[in-house]
Order: C-alpha cells, then structure tokens, then sequence
C-alpha cells in the first residue's frame, strides 16, 4: 500500500516523523510531501532518512535545476499512485486552500488530482480551530468524504490551552489503516460479492446487457479482502482486472450468475449482490447472425430473480442487495428491501452525471431496517469501505458462522 504524506506549516510538524515510522511499521510505503511552511520546522532531509524516498517540496522540481516534462506532472503521477493522502499536520491554511479548491503548491495540487481517500489531521491554535471560517471549512471537506481527525484538547505550544493539539501519531495512523480497509473485522468471514454486468445471447454476435462496468463490485471485494474476509467474486464480463488475492469465478449470462451464486451460498456469511443482472433475454436465440432484413420484433422473458432466491435459500447469512435508480430512488429501494426480505439495501441514483456507471465515483444511500445512511460522492473504493462499515455494524453479523 502507498500513501502520501503532507506534512504543512506548524511546531507538530516534526511528529509527522513519527507517524513516518509507525506506518512502515504496517508496512505501508510513504511518500511525503512538504510544504514551504513545514520545511521552516523540520528539514526535508529528515524525512528523507526515515522513509528511504525523495520528500517532495516543489511543484516543479527541486529548484536546482530547470523544471522539466516529468517534474511538471509529477503530482498528477503521485495522486493516480497512491492509495491515501494524508496530512499531518494540517494547518488551518491548508484547510481552506483544500475547501476552496485552491492548487498552488504540489500538496493542494494532489489533493485536487487524487481520487484515493483523504485524512487530514489537523492542529493550529484553539483560536484559529474554534474560528467559524475553519469549522466551516472543516464541515465542508467531510461533506465531501474527507476524514477528520480530531485534535486533541490540552496544554498548546502557544501557552493556551483548548482544542488544537495534533491527536496522538497512535490515532492518526488507526485512522489510516481503517480507511484503508486494513482493520481485520470481516477476519474468519467469507463474502460472496457479485459484480459487472450479465450478457444474455440474441445470436451468435449480439446480446442484450448493460453499462455496468463492474467497478463498485471490484471495489467492494477488494476492500472485504483487505479487512480479512476470504471473498469469491462472480464476475460478469468486464475489462478490468479483479483484485488480488479474492476467488475469483467468471460467468456471462444470468443464469450462469444464479448458478454460481447459488453454489458459493452455503459456505458464505455475508452476500453483497452489486451485479448488473439482466431482467430479460431473448425467448429464443438464433443459431446464426439475424440478417437485417427491416423491422424486426424481439420476444423477451424474464430472468431469474438471483437475489430473491439467495434470500429464500439462505440460513444465517446477510444479506445486502444493490440498486440503480432513476426515479423515486428512496422509494423504489425501500419496497426492493422489504419485498426481497433483504438486511440492507444500497441504492444509487444512475441518472445524476459522473456517478454510477461508466464513473470511478458514486454517492448511494445504505438503507437497512433501523437506519438510512447517505453517502456523499466519493471514489468507488471510499464508497466500499462505507458499505462494509454498515455491514459489520448490522447486528447479526457478529453472531453470523457458517
């Protein structure tokens, strides 16, 4: 795993050595990043001794030499790389350039270019923390998905005392490796994940499917593997490759969907259906290509119901059914969870744009029968970790042995 490291102006910015060495302890790969304001309290050789890596401090290159093609898209290179961002400590200008968008140094540059998960940890004066221009900008970053982590209160370097002081490096790096799915929860589980798109034969060239690209199904078994669980993963045709480490099983129509799922049953506690599963196919499939020949009529039938008869045929598993939505999206999930007797629910609404499919990002809503959790738009990976938050929170999974 990778992580970026931004270290901003501020006396704790030397326990971001600290939090250096504590995360190679999880074996985590550190790259850091320094603003000007940093390096006025600790010096980018320092880091550099203790993650082994170049500690970045300029958006074009060290300055000691002319900037060149690969310096000047270095960050856009760190921010596709990495698998988190985190900043500690965080100013209370760093907080405002990241709420306003503004990208001016190669650390608010990265923190625009990436789509991995952000943690901020921030530390300033108790004045400056208690200031409502912060915790609005605060309120803002975690409407958009960024994680806080709370400052502790106590005595501060200024003499006052109050809210302001960098939470404990103990603190800081749990924080990280929860984000990163790393907190072994679903450790001795077994999650059967469905995901992508199901293809049903017209002729011997076409079919009938959707725009399920498979990504939010990939996500979720990525991060069910990284919290411990051993995970089987029923894939319908997609073009990105599944994550390591997960079972992987591979199948194109409904049908061979139903079959697989049906099997993976038994030995499974937790099922979390995200695929795209065709609602029809073609009555009859031609033999050969259908010559165009003018109008034509297609006879379609039903598929099975995959996620009504995993419901019907389970013993003690969870289960957690998907839904895309474009209309009267809480509604319509609400009747899909009671009518299909599911745990939860997780809906999305496909017709908002640069979401759902065909999108590295979503934003859905987790709707189990206590609770309605919304989710604001985030990368797919961050929405994963989400919806496996609201699984292990479910009360009978604790309790769930197969």
């Amino acid at each position: 795993m990778k992580i970026a490291l931004g270290v901003s102006g501020g006396i704790a910015a030397y326990k971001a050595a600290e939090i250096v060495r504590l995360l190679q302890d999880h074996e985590v790969w550190v790259q850091v990043i320094m603003t000007r304001a940093a390096r006025e309290f600790v010096t980018p050789l320092t880091f550099a001794a203790l993650s082994g890596e170049k500690v970045i401090t300029d958006l074009f290159g060290a300055g000691t030499e002319p900037p060149n093609l690969e310096s000047s898209v270095e960050h856009i290179a760190v921010a596709q790389s990495i698998d988190a961002l985190l900043v500690a400590p965080a100013s209370a200008g760093i907080l405002a350039k990241f709420a306003a968008g503004l990208a001016e140094d190669f650390l608010t540059t990265t923190f625009i270019a990436t789509k991995a998960p952000v943690i901020v940890a921030p530390a300033m004066n108790v004045n400056m923390w208690e200031h409502p221009a912060t915790q609005a900008n605060l309120t803002l970053l975690r409407s958009r998905g960024v994680r806080i982590v709370e400052p502790d209160s106590g005595h501060l370097a200024c003499g006052m005392t109050g809210p302001g002081r960098l939470a404990t490096n103990e603190a800081i790096v749990a924080a990280v490796m929860e984000t990163l799915g790393t907190a072994q929860d679903f450790a001795g589980k077994t999650v059967l994940v469905t995901a992508g798109p199901t293809r049903e034969k017209i002729d011997p060239v076409r079919y009938l499917t959707n725009r399920s690209s498979g990504r939010m199904g990939y996500a979720i078994a990525e991060a069910a593997q990284r919290r411990g669980a051993r995970v089987l993963l029923v894939t319908g045709p997609v073009a990105i490759a599944p994550p390591s480490g997960v079972e992987v099983t591979r199948v194109e129509t409904a049908e061979e969907m139903r079959e697989a799922a049906l099997r993976f049953l038994p030995e499974s506690n937790v099922v979390i259906m995200t695929a795209a599963v065709a609602d029809y196919r073609s009555k009859e499939q031609a033999g050969q290509k259908i010559k165009r020949k003018g109008a034509m009529t297609l006879e379609l039938e039903p598929t099975s119901d995959i996620l009504a008869e995993l419901v019907r045929k389970k013993t003690s598993q969870v289960v957690i059914g998907f839904a895309a939505e474009t209309e009267n999206v809480l509604e319509n999930a609400r009747k899909k969870l009671v009518s299909k007797a599911l745990d939860a629910i997780v809906v999305n609404d496909v017709s908002r744009e640069g979401i759902g499919f065909d999108s590295e990002r979503n934003a859905v809503t987790i709707i189990s029968h206590s609770e309605v959790v919304e989710v604001p738009e985030m990368s797919k990976r961050e929405v994963a970790q989400r919806v496996l938050d609201a699984v292990a929170g479910l009360s009978t999974v604790a309790s769930k042995t197969v």
